[in-house]
C-alpha cells in the first residue's frame, strides 16, 4: 500500500482533504463548511478530486514557467522579463481562485435550493440551478479570503464511469480589479488501479489585469500522477500544447517529450518541450531523472547551453 495518500472526508457539516504520510496526517484542508447532501457524494468526489489535482497543476507549473523563461530568453533580443513572468503566474492564481468558486456553489445543493431551481444562497451571489449545471451571479463576494469576486459564471457538468467533468464559462468575472472572460474544460480520468489518475484541462481564457495588460492561454495540458511507496516513487507528468500571448508577445509551448518529475524534486527532472517566442523556436531538456537544477537549451544554430532553474 502507498505510505503516501490523499484522503477525502465528508461529514454532516464539513468536507476536506487530507494529506498522509505512513498513516500519519501532515496536513488537513477544510474545503467547504456548510449542509452536505449524501445524493451528490458520488459527484462531488471525482470533482473534488479533479479540483486537488489542479491545485496540483498548479505547483507543477511554476516549475514549469520558471524553467522555459529562462529558456527563452537567453541570447534572445527580446529578451523575458521577470513582470512577463509574474503575469504569467498570477494568471494561474487568478483563474485557481475562480475555479475555487465551483466548488463553493456545487456544495451548496440544498434538496430546497434544488427543487426550486434559484436560490439565493449566499448575502453576496445568487445561483440557478438545471440538470446539467448552474449559472450563478456574483456582487462583492468575499471567498476564502480572496478580493471582491463580482460577474456571472456558468457550469455544465457530465460523469462518467471512470471519469468526471465540467465546463466553466467565465463572463464579465472579476476578482478584485482583475477580469477573466472565457471559458476552461476540466476532465479527470481515473486509472483502473486506484493510485493514479490523469487531468486534463483546456483553455480559452482572457485575463485583463489591473494595469489593463492583456494574457491570452488557449491550449491543453494534461497533468498524470501516480502515487508511490514514498516521495520518490510518486511521480507526475507533464503533456500538452499550449499558447500565451501576453502584451503583444506570443509564446508556443509543446511538449515533445513527456516532462516528469516527483515529490522529492523541486525541479522537473525529464522530459522535453518547444518553445517559440514571436517565431524563435528553442528546446528545452530537463535531464535523465536525476534531481537536479539544471535543464539544457538547444538553440536553432545547434548551440547548447547548461542553465540553472534556482531563483
Amino acid at each position: 500500500m502507498p505510505e503516501l495518500k490523499f484522503l477525502l472526508f465528508f461529514n454532516d457539516f464539513n468536507w476536506g482533504f487530507d494529506v498522509m504520510w505512513k498513516g500519519k496526517i501532515l496536513k488537513t484542508e477544510a474545503l467547504r463548511l456548510g449542509e452536505y447532501n449524501p445524493k451528490y457524494k458520488s459527484n462531488m468526489n471525482r470533482i473534488t478530486r479533479m479540483n486537488r489535482s489542479f491545485i496540483l497543476f498548479g505547483i507543477i507549473g511554476l516549475f514549469l514557467a520558471s524553467c522555459s523563461e529562462d529558456g527563452k530568453s537567453i541570447g534572445v533580443d527580446e529578451e523575458l522579463t521577470q513582470s512577463d513572468l509574474k503575469v504569467i503566474l498570477e494568471t494561474d492564481d487568478i483563474s485557481g481562485i475562480a475555479d475555487s468558486v465551483i466548488s463553493e456553489l456545487y456544495m451548496n445543493n440544498d434538496i430546497s435550493a434544488k427543487s426550486a431551481k434559484s436560490a439565493k444562497l449566499s448575502e453576496c451571489y445568487e445561483a440557478t440551478y438545471s440538470d446539467t449545471g448552474f449559472t450563478a451571479t456574483f456582487d462583492n463576494c468575499v471567498l476564502n479570503g480572496t478580493e471582491n469576486v463580482n460577474g456571472t459564471l456558468t457550469v455544465v457538468y457530465g460523469i462518467g464511469e471512470e471519469s468526471g467533468s465540467y465546463t466553466a464559462t467565465y463572463t464579465d468575472f472579476y476578482v478584485g480589479s482583475i477580469k477573466i472572460s472565457g471559458s476552461r474544460s476540466f476532465v479527470l480520468d481515473s486509472s483502473s488501479e486506484e493510485n493514479s489518475f490523469v487531468f486534463t484541462v483546456t483553455s480559452d481564457m482572457t485575463v485583463v489585469m489591473g494595469d489593463e495588460s492583456i494574457v491570452v492561454e488557449n491550449g491543453t495540458k494534461t497533468v498524470g500522477f501516480t502515487f508511490g511507496d514514498s516521495l520518490e516513487t510518486s511521480i507526475f507528468s507533464i503533456d500538452g500544447n499550449w499558447t500565451l500571448q501576453v502584451d503583444g508577445d506570443t509564446y508556443k509551448v509543446a511538449v515533445g517529450t513527456i516532462l516528469e518529475g516527483n515529490l522529492s524534486c523541486g525541479y522537473l527532472t525529464s522530459g522535453q518541450m518547444s518553445v517559440d517566442k514571436n517565431g524563435l523556436m528553442v528546446m528545452v531538456g530537463f535531464g535523465d531523472g536525476s534531481c537536479d537544477d539544471m535543464a539544457t537549451i538547444t538553440y536553432p544554430n545547434g548551440a547548447t547551453e547548461d542553465i540553472s532553474l534556482k531563483d
